[in-house]
């Protein structure tokens, strides 16, 4: 596999407007796809990580009676004692163990499980279809199999489930989302963006947000202008603790700067003026090194991709593409450093700029011709970064995500799948 920074950082102005937030990813290591757990199919769940249905807007105040029909349900399963833990016991069609039994009982409590028919202990094709029903409720890839991550996330009690309804349900009531035009979302603890106008959900897209110790901000802006082919300002977080460190690491170590072409400057009016430095003159072990100004060209290697979003925001972050793709094949994708990178990010900048009269085969010819183009959007787009782990859909069904950064006040029991 061809070598690829994966990295998410922010743009830099000036040297006085360094922005914090970003650091590399695993700089040189991102895409290596060691972490893949061989449980089911790996083509299956890339599709369904990577092309996640329409469904209902996130932040639609048509939300709000069906959250409130959830919240007295579950109210009502919390007053009833909840649900038990399951065993960590692996579980798959055609297994027979007595773990099953639990299972059903668990799967009875939210209503994935409808039906009483088969034995007990066997795992048959109706336990199966609730086991997905029950997976896909809490942003799992329906492989149908009882892994860890399922038995995690059936193990958070229910008043912990009960707590994140009412939690979300002021949330989503705060953002007050408009009805008519057009908002995106960044869903942060769902990783995923969506398109909406009119109340509708044009397009979704799997997302990659912050680590927990570089989380994405919670915020509200619009939309304004988009980059293409644009060179990347290195920030200083990503200096000192990635690429100094590359420099440093042997008598070669200069060659970094070559392999992924970031060009070194002695400050960001040298920058201005092209005026770059040779590395191997560079004294890598000075700290004076992590002072320097470093700008990667636009290309292959770019974390940028060739396409990102701005919008105005106190911490400098954006929505960009990449050049490492695997990543939305993930469930879990909190690998960035605070920035936002879209899975299928031409067809949302298509629809972006189409009031500037793009489509999406002009965006795509931006990735092939390299043109270095900033394109103001003509009609502001409202923009939500927003926090939301559990909501209701007019199925009666209750969905949850991951408690990312903690924030629901229930505890690492809401994190750890």
């Amino acid at each position: 596999m061809a070598a690829a920074i994966s990295l998410t950082g922010v743009a830099i102005a000036v040297p006085a407007q360094a922005q914090q937030m970003a650091s590399a990813d695993d700089w040189m290591k991102f895409d290596d796809g060691s972490n893949w757990d061989p449980g089911f199919d790996r083509s299956f769940a890339q599709t369904w990580e990577t092309q996640p249905a329409r469904g209902f807007p996130t932040l639609s105040q048509a939300n709000i009676g069906h959250m409130k029909a959830a919240i007295k349900r579950y109210a009502d399963i919390v007053a009833n004692g909840g649900w038990d833990r399951l065993p960590d016991v692996e579980l798959r069609l055609g297994k027979t163990d007595p773990a099953v039994v639990a299972l059903r009982q668990r799967l009875r409590a939210e209503g994935d499980l409808k039906s009483d028919s088969g034995y007990p202990q066997i795992f048959d094709s109706y336990v199966e279809k609730a086991v997905k029903a029950a997976q896909q409720r809490n942003g799992l890839a329906p492989s149908g199999i009882v892994d860890k991550p399922t038995i995690a996330a059936m193990n958070v009690p229910a008043s912990a489930r009960l707590r994140q309804l009412q939690t979300n349900l002021v949330r989503i009531q705060g953002l007050a989302a408009p009805s008519k035009g057009r908002y995106i979302v960044v869903n942060i603890p769902a990783a995923q963006i969506e398109a909406v106008q009119d109340d509708q959900v044009v397009s979704r897209h799997a997302g990659v947000v912050g680590k927990v110790d570089r989380p994405t901000p919670i915020l509200q802006s619009s939309i304004h202008e988009i980059n293409f082919n644009k060179e990347w300002i290195l920030p200083p977080t990503v200096i000192k603790e990635d690429l100094v460190p590359k420099a440093r690491s042997g008598p070669n170590g200069y060659e970094v700067f070559s392999r992924y072409g970031v060009d070194v400057y002695q400050d960001y009016a040298a920058y201005q003026k092209g005026r770059t430095l040779d590395p191997k003159t560079v004294n890598w072990s000075s700290p004076s090194a992590n002072n320097l100004f470093y700008a990667q060209k636009p290309g292959e290697e770019n974390p940028l991709g060739f396409l990102k979003i701005n919008f105005f925001n106190p911490y400098s972050v954006y929505m960009h593409d990449t050049p490492s793709k695997s990543i939305f094949a993930r469930n879990f994708r909190a690998e960035s450093s605070g920035c936002v990178r879209i899975q299928n990010i031409p067809a949302l900048a298509a629809w972006i700029l189409e009031e500037n009269g793009w489509d999406l085969k002009r965006v795509a010819a931006m990735k092939q011709t390299g043109e270095v183009l900033n394109v103001a959007v003509k009609s502001k787009i409202k923009l939500y970064f927003a926090y939301v782990t559990s909501w209701a859909t007019p199925d009666g069904q209750a969905h949850f995500r991951r408690d990312l950064y903690n924030r629901d006040g229930v505890g690492a029991t809401a994190t750890a799948y």
